[in-house]
């Protein structure tokens, strides 16, 4: 199985997912996505794939969250996106990818479990 996780190894919770990943006899392949961002396209369909919203996945502990007033309502979903792109440290990680899945791994033990189904509606 091919997993790509976007990693930064100076966090704790985002280091022990590649290890939890290789427990389970898979190697990922490690992103350090503050060296290698994904593009603004890549992180707007794996956050759209995560079910979550554009909110959730910015990083609200990281310094320019409070700098920027990301905390602000009203900013819109791409004012969002473009902050995390001109500063990625503000991606919510580790973010692991899956053919089937993309999930952010907070805390690093949900890469264990798998996403539970959505209802087609």
């Amino acid at each position: 199985m091919d997993v790509i996780i976007y990693h930064n190894p100076d966090c704790g919770t985002s280091r022990s997912a590649p290890a939890t990943i290789r427990s389970a006899g898979i190697e990922p392949h490690v992103v350090e996505y503050l060296k290698t961002p994904p593009s603004r396209a890549l992180l707007q369909q794996s956050i759209a794939r995560m079910g979550i919203s554009v909110r959730e996945a910015v990083r609200e502990e990281a310094a320019p969250y409070a700098q920027l007033g990301l905390d602000n309502p009203a900013l819109t979903d791409d004012q969002l996106l473009e902050a995390m792109m001109v500063h990625p440290i503000l991606i919510n990680r580790p973010i692991v990818v899956t053919p089937n899945n993309v999930r952010l791994c907070r805390p690093s033990d949900l890469v264990l479990h798998p996403t539970p189904k959505r209802s087609a509606g």
